[in-house]
């Protein structure tokens, strides 16, 4: 499947190298393609753990059994498998983990538990173990890779390669996170939303860095949505070798911790972003903001329900400013809501307030707005003071093209 690198895709950054972290690449062969499909990232001994993950009752082994890594804190190693995600394949599929999981073990002289697995790919197809023992056999003795050849390789449907960095002080110590992230459709928040990858130098406890992924997550991967579909496999997990060297982080008391967490939310939010962009067909990053909600919890529902529209996303694509979908979409959120206080903005210009079109409401700075790649929705609820962003892309022909054709 051809499929045309996104008009709103933007250039993988510049990404140093992170102590304790090696990352590799091989071609195992999970489908009839020329490229790198299987991850290998070998982390220091003591790396803390922390990770989110969907809430798709039918999720993948992959997930369960990383949720029980989670729960231990401690990590060793992570393998990530592009073209078959593994899920709906009962105990075939399990087997097909446990094999790897203990190849890896095996490797590295750690349990089981502490080598982490994520499959992305067409669901109901077990993974093959003859290819996945291979594939990690390769992987073990392969060369380093960047963080750009790792982002490719986790890839499926994504058009481009999706990084992010940043830096925080802890103290005198100078620490670095880097991200890399793939997804493009079936991408809806519900935890986690897509298969993403965090990693610092920085020594943080296990159970703090759970606190910091979390609320981050809160804030970004939980407000991005392509289509409303939540994934089986949707995983974000955050790997700290502690190689930086500073006091390891246990809380918000601590020193430095807010600048970490500042760090760490800056890179959620810029993978999240980089999903929305690369959104399978999308034209158009659309933000959606709500205010005067009865609290943020409810913002950022009215906000999803305007960015989950099909008609709100296809007005959007053909640049119509057509508000009373928006206020369709506010009406059936099942939040608070009062038709006579709402107002809507499309690009700063106001075209409703206090629950009246505009009276001489001027059209054309807002097509002009809207005939752009970025769109911004503002909506404002009169009610409270709730607030909320979300952000979603728009709905085009590109997309029944390349989910009509998806297995193929």
């Amino acid at each position: 499947m051809d499929i045309p690198r996104s008009p709103l895709a933007l250039p993988f950054p510049d990404m140093s190298p992170i102590e304790g972290v090696t990352l590799r690449t091989v071609r195992a062969g999970y489908k009839a393609w020329d490229r790198s499909d299987l991850t290998y990232a070998e982390l220091a001994e003591g790396t803390a753990l922390a990770g989110v993950f969907t809430r798709n009752v039918c999720c993948s082994t992959e997930v369960e059994m990383g949720r029980e890594s989670v729960a231990a804190g401690r990590a060793r190693a992570l393998i990530v498998n592009a073209g078959n995600s593994n899920a709906f394949t009962g105990y075939r599929g399990r087997e097909a983990v446990e094999q790897i999981t203990a190849q890896v073990a095996a490797h590295l002289g750690c349990g089981p538990g502490e080598v982490l697995v994520s499959s992305t790919g067409v669901i109901g197809v077990p993974l093959p173990k003859d290819i996945a023992q291979a594939g990690v056999a390769s992987a073990l003795q392969a060369e380093p890779c960047s963080w750009e050849q790792a982002a490719a390789a986790i890839g499926t449907t994504d058009t481009f390669t999706k990084g992010a960095t940043a830096t925080a002080m802890i103290g005198e110590t100078k620490v670095t996170l880097n991200g890399i992230i793939k997804g493009s459709g079936m991408i809806a928040p519900d935890m986690a939303t897509m298969l993403g990858y965090i990693f610092t130098d920085a020594a943080v406890e296990p159970a703090f860095l759970q606190e910091c992924l979390s609320a981050a997550n809160s804030r970004s991967y939980s407000c991005i949505t392509v289509d409303s579909d939540t994934s089986t496999s949707d995983t974000v997990l955050a790997f700290a070798t502690g190689k930086a060297g500073n006091a390891p982080l246990a809380s918000f008391d601590d020193g430095g911790a807010d600048a970490l967490m500042a760090a760490l939310e800056d890179v959620c939010r810029q993978l999240a972003h980089l999903v929305v962009r690369d959104g399978e067909g999308a034209s158009k990053f659309i933000s959606v903001s709500v205010s005067g909600a009865a609290s943020d919890d409810s913002a950022r529902r009215v906000g999803l329900a305007i960015a989950n529209s099909p008609l709100v996303k296809t007005a959007i694509a053909g640049g119509d400013a057509n508000w009373g979908r928006v206020v369709m979409a506010v009406g059936k959120a099942g939040e608070p809501a009062d038709r006579d206080t709402l107002s809507i903005a499309f690009g700063g210009h106001w075209t409703a307030r206090n629950g009246l079109p505009v009276e001489g409401f001027d059209e054309a700075p807002v097509a002009a707005h809207l005939a752009g790649d970025e769109v911004d929705i503002t909506v404002d609820l009169g009610i409270g003071n709730g607030r909320a962003t979300v952000w979603t892309c728009d709905l085009t022909h590109g997309y029944i093209s390349i989910n009509a054709d998806y297995r193929s």
